[in-house]
C-alpha cells in the first residue's frame, strides 16, 4: 500500500538531506517526493509517498521522523481525504499526419501543448496521478521520447467524510 506522508519543516540547510537519509537508514523506498516552501519562508512542506504494508513500520517511521532536528509536524494522511496532485511534460512523437489524433487525446485530459516542432509536441498534464499515469499511457503508442514529472503533492480536505454507521434493511 502507499502511504502519504506530509513533514512540515524549518527551511534551513541540510534538512531534506536528513530527513531522507532516515528513510535510507531504515531501507524505506521513496516512490516520489516533493518539497516547496509554505506561505511562511522560514518553513516548507515535504510530501512523500511511501510504499508500505506494515503498518507498525509506518508509525515507526513517523515517531522517527517527530524526532529530528527541524522537523516541526509529520502527519501520515493516507486515510483522511485528501487532495493529491501532479505535473507531467511528455515530449511525444507527432508529425503532421498524426497530430489530430494525439490533439483528441489530450483534449480530455485538460493537457495543454506547451512546445511544438516539426515532428513532436511537449504537453503538460496536471492531475491525480492516476490521471497522469492513463495519459501517459494513451501516449506510448505514438512514442514518447521523454518525460519530467514533479512528484505527487497532497493536501488534507478541509471537509473530511464521517463514517456513519448504515442501517440495513435486514436490521429492521
Amino acid at each position: 500500500m502507499k502511504r502519504v506522508l506530509t513533514v512540515t519543516v524549518n527551511n534551513n540547510s541540510g534538512v531534506l538531506n536528513r530527513v531522507t537519509g532516515l528513510f535510507a537508514k531504515r531501507q524505506f523506498n521513496i516512490e516520489s517526493i516533493t518539497v516547496g516552501p509554505t506561505e511562511n519562508p522560514a518553513v516548507s512542506k515535504i510530501t512523500f509517498i511511501v510504499p508500505m504494508d506494515d503498518p507498525a513500520k509506518m508509525e515507526q517511521l513517523v515517531k522517527q521522523l517527530q524526532k529530528q532536528i527541524d522537523v516541526l509536524k509529520v502527519s501520515d494522511i493516507t486515510d483522511k481525504s485528501i487532495v493529491t496532485r501532479e505535473l507531467a511534460l511528455i515530449k511525444v512523437q507527432c508529425p503532421p499526419p498524426v497530430r489530430s489524433e494525439v490533439y483528441s487525446i489530450i483534449e480530455p485530459f485538460r493537457a495543454t501543448v506547451i512546445d511544438m516542432g516539426k515532428n513532436n509536441i511537449t504537453v503538460q498534464v496536471t492531475g491525480e496521478p492516476n490521471k497522469v499515469e492513463a495519459f501517459i499511457e494513451l501516449l506510448k503508442p505514438y512514442g514518447i521520447k521523454d518525460i519530467s514529472r514533479t512528484g505527487v503533492t497532497a493536501f488534507v480536505r478541509e471537509y473530511q467524510k464521517q463514517e456513519s454507521a448504515q442501517l440495513s434493511i435486514l436490521q429492521l
